[in-house]
């Protein structure tokens, strides 16, 4: 699966939970919100006051390093 910023939420999730501690490691805490599920990355960043490309970037550094990224 290919993540960019506009890749919901809940997809990401489902994809590998692991993304869970890495966007809890950027400061987004409510990762388990329901209202989250279907919000872009990029909208969920905007909300927590994050750049979505740096936390886009460390969740392709995770999944390249369990070679996994596209």
């Amino acid at each position: 699966m290919e993540i960019t910023k506009q890749t919901t939420m809940g997809d990401m999730l489902a994809y590998d939970s692991g993304i869970a501690y890495i966007l809890m490691q950027s400061g987004m805490h409510c990762v388990g919100c329901p209202a989250s599920v279907g919000e872009s990355l990029e909208e969920a960043c905007a909300v927590h006051g994050l750049d979505a490309d740096q936390v886009l970037q460390s969740i392709t550094g995770y999944l390249a390093s369990k070679g996994e990224a596209k």
